[in-house]
């Protein structure tokens, strides 16, 4: 469902209705070695000719709904195949995973058919004999009303921004969500069997921002609405190709910097520029500037004498992480990936679940931790001497 085809659209001579996308935190606009069939980093959720939602009696109280499953099993009901993220530059396909924390049956999307299309996320999924699948050690009871109810292993977990996903957004509390889809404070540990308490003025309807924790990978929902307001990849090609043709120079070196093609994200090219992430001075490489009391990456910047991180910058090439369409001025550290301030500041105040109950924020483009005083700092470019 996720490769629109003819066949899928309820008329193909018109476009398509779109629910809305999930995006996995952690990738920079694709997987490493590529998206392929249900893998892939980037879902977009369409409607599909007839829908498949189940109505278990009273448990759900929408009419013709439409599920999408989301897990790591890759068996035919899972329309979303999701692994764990590895954060940093290991993130391949050669990196093994000894063992997934990620239920087979994790989650499932229930959209509604008619406007205003509203998501609602509810915890597993149904195998292949169209029944729930929890595991043996997963919490279950039964409800006042008669209806089973559960946890999935590892939780199903969400975050709804305060404000929506804009500049001014403000982080929501975690919640973790049953199978029927009620709302839960969080468990002492993800795998407790002792569920938390019942949140009754919250609902599961996702919002256009939404995280949602897997416990070994997270995704943002963006709504179809949200996504028309966001930048395209083609916008952040454009932005790459003024900030270099605004000629920014090695203030040292004295020879011109360039942010490498979008294409090229994984490949340190020559003239790519670096950047002290400590003051935010962006140079080319030199291999100088070593302290000896110092760790080994980090450097002694030759503009300020600040000493710290000193890595290569990477263009943040997922539109769908961008609260805004401005200029990319900002970089997460210690990773060095670059997106505008606005989207910066708000992914550095964004707690993202980490192991069996911590938290840190992360940057959305290779998940790796971020660390320093603000998490990002603003970047001091050069221009042209002539």
């Amino acid at each position: 469902m996720f490769s629109p085809s003819p066949e899928e659209h309820c008329a193909p001579t018109k476009e398509p209705v779109k629910y809305g996308e999930l995006v996995v935190l952690g990738y920079n606009g694709s997987l490493p070695n590529g998206d392929r069939g249900r893998r892939k980093s980037r879902f977009a959720l369409y409607k599909r000719l007839k829908a498949n939602g189940v109505k278990p009696s009273t448990v759900h109280v929408i009419s013709t709904p439409q599920a999408s499953k989301v897990g790591r099993s890759t068996e035919s009901p899972i329309d979303f195949v999701v692994t764990d993220t590895i954060s940093g530059s290991q993130n391949n396909d050669e990196t093994q995973i000894t063992q997934s924390t990620i239920s087979r049956f994790a989650c499932r999307i229930v959209c509604d058919r008619n406007a205003p299309y509203t998501a609602r996320i509810f915890a597993a999924g149904f195998d292949s004999s169209k029944n729930i699948f929890l595991g043996e050690k997963a919490a279950k009871w039964k409800n006042p009303d008669g209806h089973m109810d559960g946890l999935t292993t590892n939780g199903v977990l969400v975050m709804h921004p305060k404000g929506g996903f804009t500049e001014e957004s403000r982080p929501g509390v975690w919640r973790e969500i049953s199978v029927c889809g009620d709302v839960y404070t969080l468990r002492e540990t993800r795998s407790a069997q002792q569920r938390g308490k019942l949140v009754e003025n919250e609902t599961n309807v996702l919002q256009d921002g939404s995280l949602i924790d897997l416990c070994g990978a997270t995704l943002l929902w963006r709504t179809a609405d949200g996504l028309f307001h966001t930048p395209t990849q083609k916008h952040i090609e454009a932005l790459r190709q003024e900030i270099n043709a605004a000629r920014p120079q090695c203030p040292v070196g004295l020879n011109t910097l360039a942010f490498p093609s979008i294409n090229r994200k994984e490949v340190v090219e020559e003239k790519q520029p670096w950047a002290y992430l400590s003051c935010g001075h962006v140079h080319g490489y030199h291999n100088w500037g070593h302290r000896s009391d110092t760790e080994a990456n980090e450097r002694e910047c030759p503009m300020c004498r600040t000493i710290g991180p000193y890595v290569p910058l990477w263009l943040g090439c997922e539109a769908g992480f961008y609260v805004d369409a401005g200029p990319p001025t900002y970089a997460f550290t210690p990773c060095g990936h670059v997106c505008s301030e606005k989207s910066a500041k708000y992914w550095s105040q964004i707690p993202l679940p980490h192991g069996t109950h911590a938290f840190h924020a992360a940057c959305p483009f290779c998940a790796t931790q971020l660390s320093g005083d603000q998490n990002c700092i603003k970047l001091i470019f050069q221009g042209p001497v002539d």
